[in-house]
């Protein structure tokens, strides 16, 4: 039988996945882009980090070649200087001594490689006590150009000049030590840049590693928080939980995939309504027919219509047996969609757990009978607060259950105990047992195992699940027990003496 939505349900879900997905496309914040924003803000800091240290290696690469550069020249251009000094002075001494005008040639040779120098010597100094001192020894030797250009005819009149040369060889010597001293104090300053340059780059590692980290934990978990809640939602539909919306925050493409999420949720909610309420109507349909045919067969049983030959009577007593089998099933399914809608309240009061097996040992006595299987009772008196309908319900299933996969002549074990303050009621059989495979399952809904009985009435699959949710709904709980292979199967029912909420 298949569910159908209406047209209203479809157009309103059909409107909201239109909503969904125009949001979607005018504002498309894709998955994809988060991961690209995030790779980006956590690789921006440290890339910026290394941009920063090369550029201050750059500089200071760039700073230590002027120096190196600044000064080679300084010390050749100093050396130059005192060089042409001794030329002036020799060329002066010269003429002085041999009353040549012409040896004055090589001083001025000396004198405009000596201007040239001092020129160059202006442009490579960036320090004002270089350019003072440069000034200095410039005005000086001016001085002394002028006036052996003025005495240049009378060369017995250079005899005063040559005194002068010597504050001008005094004044390149200063030069050249200052100008070493500089060079020290240019050294010194390229270590404490190096030095600074070091520091930074440590700080920046040591700031930028733990903050790019954080950024990185961040935005690990603004990826993987969607995608959880994404996982969350899907398991949980799959247990069956539906009652939870799915919402899910992140990038705009997850938010559309979780709100299509939550739309197939809301379509299962109707269809397990629709499920419900089908199988609701079903039961109370075939209830009431059968519980008509199960009172003649019993009319034909007791003979009330008549004396039944021994073949009737036989015809009679599967047609009973066989309705008898059947109103279980229905109250079965009656009890599940009773148990899925949350309708059944538990009315608990104290009962001997041993009168209550002995009814559930009356109503299966035919099927016993049918099948000549032997019971082996071993039940204490044992006093218990619950509901006496849902136990019996329990213990019912769990005995048909067995008597069901018995074979013929087979036994069936049922003992109860006291552990602490919970009893615990064991039934066993001798059939073929639980295959290992089904074993996880056999508790689910509707679920079948492998081994199933030769019968005329094949089970919904529905009494174990039921037993242990009432079970579980009493405080207790129905578990299947560990057997060797081939030995049966073993469940044993826990339940506490005590209604736990009595206490609270």
């Amino acid at each position: 039988m298949g569910f159908f939505v209406t047209a209203d349900t479809a157009g309103t879900e059909g409107g909201l996945a239109a909503t969904a997905l125009g949001r979607f496309r005018h504002n498309p914040k894709s998955f994809l882009k988060l991961i690209l924003l995030g790779f980006t803000l956590v690789g921006l800091p440290l890339i910026v980090a290394l941009i920063n240290s090369a550029i201050s290696i750059d500089r200071l690469a760039d700073q230590s070649r002027k120096a190196v550069y600044q000064a080679v020249q300084i010390t050749l251009a100093s050396h130059a200087l005192t060089n042409e000094i001794n030329l002036m002075e020799r060329s002066v001494r010269q003429t002085l001594i041999l009353g040549d005008e012409s040896l004055l040639e090589g001083y001025f040779q000396a004198h405009t490689k000596f201007v040239k120098t001092v020129t160059n010597l202006f442009q490579l100094s960036s320090r004002t006590e270089h350019k003072q001192m440069l000034e200095q020894m410039q005005s000086l030797e001016v001085a002394l150009f002028k006036k052996v250009s003025t005495a240049s005819q009378y060369p017995h009149t250079l005899n005063g000049l040559v005194q002068g040369f010597a504050p001008l060889l005094d004044s390149a010597r200063s030069f050249s030590a200052v100008g070493y001293a500089l060079i020290e104090l240019e050294v010194d300053e390229m270590q404490n840049m190096a030095g600074h340059a070091h520091a930074v780059m440590v700080w920046e590692l040591f700031a930028l590693i733990p903050f790019a980290i954080m950024l990185a934990l961040g935005f690990s978990v603004l990826i993987t928080r969607p995608i959880r809640q994404i996982d969350e939602a899907i398991r949980n539909m799959g247990q069956g939980e539906l009652s939870k919306i799915v919402r899910v925050d992140g990038p705009q493409d997850l938010m559309y995939l979780g709100e299509r999420l939550d739309w197939m949720r809301r379509r299962l909610l109707k269809l397990e309504e629709q499920k419900s309420k089908f199988l609701q109507h079903v039961s109370h349909e075939l209830k009431t027919p059968l519980t008509s045919m199960r009172e003649g067969a019993d009319l034909l049983v007791e003979g009330v219509a008549g004396e039944l030959t021994v073949k009737q009577q036989q015809i009679a007593k599967i047609l009973r047996s066989n309705s008898i089998q059947l109103q279980k099933r229905i109250e079965d399914l009656l009890s599940y969609v009773a148990l899925e809608t949350e309708k059944s309240a538990l009315i608990k009061h104290q009962t001997n757990l041993s009168s209550i097996l002995n009814v559930v040992l009356q109503d299966q006595n035919l099927a016993i009978m049918n099948k000549n299987l032997n019971i082996d009772l071993a039940c204490t008196e044992l006093m218990i607060d619950c509901d006496e309908q849902k136990v019996r319900i329990i213990i019912d299933n769990l005995l048909s259950n067995a008597v069901k996969f018995s074979p013929l002549g087979g036994r069936i074990k049922i003992w109860t105990n006291k552990v602490d303050d919970s009893v615990q009621l064991d039934i066993m059989d001798t059939g073929s047992g639980i295959d290992k495979i089904d074993q996880e399952k056999v508790f689910e809904p509707f679920y079948q195992g492998r081994r199933r009985p030769e019968s005329h009435v094949k089970g919904t699959g529905l009494g174990l699940s039921i037993a242990r949710e009432y079970a579980l709904s009493h405080g207790g709980n129905v578990d299947l027990m560990q057997q060797k292979i081939g030995a049966g199967a073993h469940f044993r029912l826990t339940l506490p003496m005590h209604d736990p909420e009595s206490f609270s």
